[in-house]
Formats: structure tokens, sequence, C-alpha cells
């Protein structure tokens, strides 16, 4: 792994009990009890590397231990040696504490980015998300590229209210989706940067749901379905099954066009100026998305989909992850 990819890792690290992270936890261990990772030159330092990270989510702090002696050995004064000795007091040190490790890392160098980004997690997990925020939108001001830190900033703006400006804000609605609009801003960067991603494209195209935007959502969900769906030509759309990403964005879809056959007032509310499809599209949309999700349904389920479409979405909204 570079060096670079590395230390984009180490600066998105957050602490997760996965059985993804349990099982490389398990395998690491025999790798670091019988020394095999001295004969796999880099690749085994990189499998100590996420050793310790495993560690670290599965709370065996000695473990963690042992792999960062060994790698701040080898690696001494290793900018990637420098983040995990952050990541590891993250566990145990006060924020203060780690903060000024973190500080003084920038002191040094003040084009270290991972440490920038550990520095806005720390302030995020204290609640200080006015400072979590300038220092993202610092950091994305020199680090333009950050894909990641740009969907950080997204995140921010959409979970937390407390830096979206008020001035023009005159209620709780008014509030919720100044919030989403904020984050969608952040995340039109990350599409740019990243416009194969269709993970971005979901992201953005549920935030624009939740701002009020629905045909910017329902036009960014069948993007979605686009760049996900079987092209393959072995499968007609009509005769696969959507599952993962692409089922995800059909239930959108689904969601979308229900309100705009409901509520006509969205079909010229768009924030982004977004045209709307003519209504006989929104209907051949809405059906085919019922459709879509009848078959999905089927499939997971192995029974007769819901009579009613209230149900169907009920139920699926249970299901899809």
């Amino acid at each position: 792994m570079d060096l670079t990819t590395s230390l984009q890792k180490l600066a998105a690290y957050r602490p997760k009990q996965s059985q993804k992270s349990k099982e490389t936890f398990e395998k690491g261990v025999a790798l670091l009890e019988h020394g095999g990772y001295l004969k796999q030159g880099d690749e085994g330092w990189d499998a100590l590397e996420r050793l310790a990270l495993a560690a670290l989510d599965q709370d065996n702090l000695e473990v963690a231990d042992r792999c960062l002696e060994l790698i701040a050995e080898r690696f001494p004064g290793s900018p990637r040696v420098d983040c995990l000795i952050g990541i590891r007091m993250e566990a145990t040190e006060s924020p203060d504490v780690v903060l000024k490790y973190y500080d003084e890392l920038l002191e040094a160098d003040s084009s270290n980015a991972a440490a920038w980004r550990r520095k806005v997690s720390v302030l995020r997990k204290m609640g200080k998300v006015d400072r979590a925020v300038e220092e993202l939108s610092a950091l994305l001001d020199t680090f333009y590229t950050d894909v990641e830190g740009w969907l950080e900033l997204a995140d921010l703006y959409a979970s937390c209210s407390q830096y979206v400006p008020i001035l023009l804000i005159s209620d709780a609605q008014n509030l919720m989706s100044a919030r989403y609009t904020y984050a969608l801003q952040s995340l039109s960067h990350a599409l740019l940067l990243a416009p194969q991603n269709p993970s971005h494209f979901l992201q953005f195209a549920e935030t624009a749901y939740l701002a009020g935007d629905i045909t910017l959502s329902l036009k960014m969900f069948l993007t979605v379905v686009d760049m996900t769906d079987d092209d393959d030509g072995d499968v007609s759309p009509s005769d696969s099954i959507p599952t993962g990403m692409t089922l995800r964005a059909w239930f959108g879809v689904k969601l979308c066009t229900r309100r705009l056959l409901t509520e006509p007032r969205l079909l010229t509310s768009s924030g982004s100026q977004t045209p709307a499809p003519s209504s006989s599209n929104i209907s051949t949309l809405d059906d085919l998305s019922t459709e879509r999700l009848r078959t999905a349904y089927l499939d997971i389920k192995n029974e007769s989909p819901p009579a009613t479409e209230k149900e169907l979405i009920a139920v699926l909204a249970t299901l899809i992850k």
C-alpha cells in the first residue's frame, strides 16, 4: 500500500466492531505470533498496521501496542506511525491530550493532512461541530481533491445543525432544509472528483430528498440506476432482479414519484431548479419502480409482495440496507 493511500485510510479510520474487523484480528494475531509478517516484505507491515487497527476495534490494546511498537521500530519518524500513535491515543487519552498531539504534528508540518483529519474527528466526538467544520473546510481549501473529506463535511452538515448559518432561517423546517442544502454543496465536490462512484450519487440523491428537492433527487436516483443496473445484454432490465445499490435507488425513485404525484407543488419548488419530468413520464416511472420493488421483494422474501404500495414500501424500508 502506498504512503498516500495508507494515510488516507488512517485519516478516515473509525472504530467499528464488525465481523470483518474480528476476522482481520483473528488472522492477524496468528501472523504476529509466528512472525509471519517478516516474510511478506512491505505487505507484511501493511498487515501489521491493519491488525493494529483491528485490535483497537476489538478493544485489545495489548495487541495494538505490540503492533505499534514493531512498526515504530521499523519505521521511525514515519507519518504513518505518527498517525497510528494518535489513533492509539484516542482510545485511552482525553480529547484535549489527543488534540495537543495532533496540533504538535501540524506545527511541525502544516501539510500533514492525515493529522488534520484526525483532529477533525476528535473535535466531532467532543461535540465541537463548529470547530470541526471550520477545520475541515480549511483542510479542503488546501487539499481540494480529498474526496473522503468532502463526504465527511457533508455528513457533518447533514447530521448536525449547530453550524448552519441561521440569519435567514425562520423555522425548524427551513433549518433542516438548509443543513441538507449545505451537505449537497459538499457532496457536489465529491461527485466532481469521483464521477465514477455510484455510492456518492446515491448519497447525493438521498440528501436531496431530505432537503426537499424532489426533482433533483429523482434525477440522481435514476443516475444510480443507470450506473448500477445490469446492462451486459444477457438480461433485460425488466427481467433483472434489483439488489444492493440498485434496489436502494429504485426505492428512492418510488418515494420521489409518489410525492410528485401526490404533492404537485414539488414539481416547481426545486431549490436547484431541476426541471420535473412530464406527468406521463412520472406515472411511467412510478409504475416501473413499483414493478422493480415487487420483483425485489419476491426475491428477498420468496413470497407474494403486499397488495398495496404503502405496505410494500413499509416492508422494504426495513429490508433495504
